[in-house]
């Protein structure tokens, strides 16, 4: 296998490992997202419960393996350049509602850390081997990238029913 070829595989791999670190530091070490968030929204009863987070990071986890299997497709670049987005885009959301919010959201670590590199790095990775192009790269970015502004809206809407 080529360093090429090698880099290019763990690269599919990487956003899976990235959400795994990620859902451990929200509720393994140090945890408290879940009493963090309804603080941070300041609210009670919220939209968040244990049901909704095991089916979202349920579906997180499914995506991020969904990227490895389809790493010899076609589409598969484009796939991987739009969960990297959704990543990075809750990366940028924890680190504004630490700032928002003037305290540590769990979460806001291997966001940073992780999942803002992860995306810059693959992206500039496959722009510049030319596995994909710079329209569909953007479009896939803008389509996993705005992830915050459905989920805003989804908890917003919450709230005004609870």
């Amino acid at each position: 296998m080529l360093a090429n070829e090698l880099n290019h595989h763990w690269l599919f791999w990487a956003p899976l490992a990235a959400a795994l670190a990620h859902i451990f530091e929200e509720f393994a070490f140090p945890g408290g997202f879940v009493c963090w968030y309804r603080n941070y929204r300041g609210v009670k009863s919220s939209s968040i419960t244990p049901r909704f987070l095991i089916i979202i990071n349920a579906v997180l986890l499914a995506a991020c393996v969904n990227v490895v299997t389809a790493a010899e497709e076609p589409a598969g670049v484009a796939y991987w350049i739009g969960i990297s987005a959704v990543l990075a885009s809750n990366g940028i959301w924890h680190a504004w509602a630490a700032v928002r919010s003037r305290s540590y959201s769990p979460g806001m670590v291997t966001g940073v850390l992780f999942y803002l590199p992860l995306a810059i790095y693959g992206c500039v990775h496959f722009l510049s081997s030319s596995t994909v192009s710079p329209a569909t790269a953007v479009a896939a970015l803008l389509i996993g990238g705005s992830y915050p502004f459905w989920s805003a809206i989804f908890h917003a809407s919450s709230k005004r029913t609870a």
